[in-house]
């Protein structure tokens, strides 16, 4: 990878090999500097999981597991959602935002849990994203820990830190996984968004991000553009403007 080139030109011009070696590279590093990275949603099942993840559309993981924590004590099984009164779970999950959409959905999508699967969540690709309100984000994030993996979870900090690395030039969220399916060894698909994610909330954010102390900015082509970009703090710079 020639570090003078934009991202947009390394994803066109490294080949697939070195689009691979270098996420290894990456990998190895973001694990040493991430070892705890885990889903940040909290539940105990892949009802709870399954739940949760649809609740998390336009919404923090932080506020999703406020809600949660008395959502999944008043509801236990798909059926308890399924039979819900809807005002009851407008109400709870409010603070999601979308709230309406996401009751009926998850009440939609319980109503087929129990006349499907006896009220299980199953684990393939395929019956997930039949269900309303499940796509294929939300169906990975559940094979992701209960079932086996059949693709990557591309989140907002996954798309804008793979463009940033230069290993894709679309934005579109199904053509990065493609992509990042053949790149990412297929063993740590899971791990990787966990990994990206928390390397996007502590340092590689969308407005700062902190390449100063990034941990793989020497394999990253947008690196030397933020840095260029920090303007070091001349001598009086903090002091107020006298009036």
């Amino acid at each position: 990878m020639d570090i003078q080139q934009s991202p947009e030109e390394v994803a066109r011009t490294e080949s697939l090999e070195q689009k691979k070696k270098r996420m290894r590279r990456i990998l190895q590093k973001l694990k040493k500097a991430y070892p705890d990275a885990k889903i940040a949603l909290r539940y105990r099942n892949p009802l709870e999981l399954l739940i949760a993840t649809i609740l998390s559309a336009q919404c923090t993981d932080e506020r999703v597991n406020q809600v949660t924590e008395t959502l999944f004590e008043k509801y236990r099984t798909a059926q308890d959602y399924a039979t819900a009164n809807r005002e009851e779970l407008e109400q709870l999950i409010y603070p999601t935002g979308y709230y309406r959409a996401k009751a009926k959905n998850i009440q939609q999508c319980c109503q087929q849990l129990v006349d499907r699967y006896g009220g299980e969540v199953p684990l393939s690709m395929e019956a997930l994203v039949q269900l309303p309100g499940v796509g294929r984000k939300t169906a990975n994030v559940v094979l992701g820990e209960y079932g086996k993996p059949e693709g990557i979870v591309v989140d907002t900090h996954v798309a804008r830190i793979v463009q940033r690395l230069g290993f894709v030039a679309t934005k579109n969220r199904e053509k990065i996984e493609r992509e990042l399916m053949e790149i990412v060894p297929r063993k740590d698909w899971v791990i990787f968004t966990h990994l990206l994610i928390a390397h996007g909330r502590t340092v590689c954010t969308a407005r700062k991000p902190r390449c100063e102390e990034c941990v793989i900015r020497s394999e990253c082509p947008s690196a030397p553009l933020f840095l260029s970009q920090l303007q070091p703090r001349t001598k009086g710079s903090s002091t107020k403007r006298s009036k």
